[in-house]
């Protein structure tokens, strides 16, 4: 199935007012972590944090709330989040570790729980993995080369990026603009373009706007442990959620991007397979 194994699906978003003013939708991610480490699920969560250089984010090893809220947003480029997993254990010293990533970093990590034997005694620390929606990813120069060239902008004025509605969108001091996605076909990392992992299938919990109104997540808890935490949140009232839509702006818009993804994979995998390229193997 496109959406992969998951207990249900739900709308959903943070009820505290500080994650959803800070957060890219409903505020999921941060809210779950918040509340992990409150409960002393995980000890410390592996985010994409921000520097100084306008959205160059780098992992940071997040340990409270207020770390958490200031790594909180999307970043539509790569932040390597499992460099810091070794880390967070050995020098850290956190027997719980979550993790937010796209759906190829996680399925990396779940590559790596499978076969650790570059990363034994670190990847069975791993207790929580977000994944986010994801349809294609930019290197930060390409995201530098058309905000620049494209939408008359600058990295340094955007204070947000989102993609919706058949655009690419980014706040600034001056307003809103948006960018047809087609004109940012060409931009994305090379590896986005094998890819058939929309929903990141392989998370405990996946989460992303598409199918959800504005300011809400659409969130699949989808293995046991991740059921349970998200239940244990939800009963907590640190998450609140609504039914699912099933209509075309919901479900059915889901379902039909994950597809396209899944299609636009095997077209490219066909293609390079023809050519003798070697693919990357999935679970």
């Amino acid at each position: 199935m496109v959406f992969g194994t998951y207990k249900e699906v739900v709308c959903a978003r943070s009820t505290d007012k500080d994650i959803q003013k800070a957060s890219q939708d409903g505020g999921i991610v941060t809210a779950l972590f918040a509340y992990a480490l409150e409960e002393n699920i995980i000890e410390g969560a592996i985010v994409a944090g921000d520097t100084e250089d306008p959205w160059k984010p780098e992992p940071t090893i997040a340990m409270s709330r207020e770390e958490l809220i200031a790594a909180a947003g999307t970043k539509y480029t790569f932040s390597p989040n499992a460099i810091r997993i070794k880390e967070a254990v050995r020098q850290y010293g956190l027997e719980k570790v979550g993790t937010v990533g796209t759906p190829c970093q996680i399925m990396g990590l779940r590559k790596m729980q499978s076969y650790p034997f570059s990363t034994r005694f670190v990847a069975d620390k791993l207790k929580l993995l977000i994944g986010i929606f994801c349809t294609e990813n930019f290197p930060r120069d390409s995201l530098k080369t058309f905000i620049d060239g494209k939408m008359h902008s600058s990295l340094a004025a955007t204070t947000k990026m989102d993609i919706g509605k058949g655009k690419f969108w980014i706040d600034t001091i001056d307003g809103k603009e948006g960018l047809k996605i087609k004109e940012t076909h060409g931009y994305e990392q090379a590896g986005c373009n094998i890819c058939r992992d929309l929903v990141a299938k392989y998370a405990d919990v996946s989460t992303g706007s598409i199918g959800s109104a504005d300011g809400w997540s659409t969130v699949f808890p989808r293995t046991e442990g991740g059921y349970d935490i998200f239940q244990a949140a939800v009963e907590a009232g640190v998450i609140e959620t609504k039914p699912m839509d099933e209509g075309k702006f919901g479900l059915e818009l889901l379902e039909k991007l994950a597809n396209s993804k899944v299609n636009k994979g095997n077209d490219e995998r066909e293609r390079r397979a023809g050519l003798g390229l070697p693919l990357p193997q999935e679970f």
